[in-house]
């Protein structure tokens, strides 16, 4: 196990029956709460995609933590990947699969210029869905895709498989 993979899986917190009965969420309360652990995992993105990216998209809620942290150490800027209907402005939208259902997730058509890199960012990996969903859009906007990169992946959930068109790297898989 590396290192940042310790500090990671030290500081999450397994919450049984949650948001309903048989699921076992992983809380990343406690890594965020903790400035040395949260810092730890901001500078090893950091010095990954140093000069490599022109910007960081962070998707919907808890991706906006690590990618607002990871743009402002890297000095550039940050795109939302929001759920549908909460940004203003023209956007593109796009919609995917849940385990429980089906979501849709939009991007402002203007976020980024033509080719610039982006980095992809979220708390976990699952079933993929949302991070492709999130990696179309994107590129929907024109801007490339460098990576996807998340804190916690769910391995068994295979995720992984829809996200075969860009690098993926997992802090710590469970």
């Amino acid at each position: 196990m590396s290192e940042i993979s310790a500090v990671v899986s030290a500081h999450l917190r397994d919450v049984p029956d949650f948001p309903s009965p048989g699921i076992l969420f992983k809380d990343i309360g406690p890594l965020i709460g903790d400035a040395q652990a949260f810092a730890a995992v901001t500078e090893h993105w950091r010095l990954r995609h140093q000069h490599r990216v022109d910007a960081v998209a962070g998707i919907d809620a808890r991706g906006f933590i690590f990618g607002g942290a990871l743009a402002l150490a890297l000095g550039v800027g940050f795109v939302p990947v929001r759920k549908a209907g909460k940004l203003p402005g023209p956007t593109v939208e796009k919609s995917y699969d849940l385990e429980y259902g089906s979501a849709t997730l939009a991007v402002q058509r203007d976020a980024l210029e033509p080719g610039q890199r982006v980095v992809v960012i979220d708390d976990v990996l699952a079933t993929g869905g949302t991070a492709r969903a999130a990696c179309e859009l994107i590129e929907e906007v024109d801007g490339k895709v460098t990576a996807f990169e998340v804190v916690l992946e769910l391995a068994a959930l295979d995720g992984r498989a829809k996200l075969s068109r860009w690098p993926v790297e997992a802090l710590a898989s469970s």
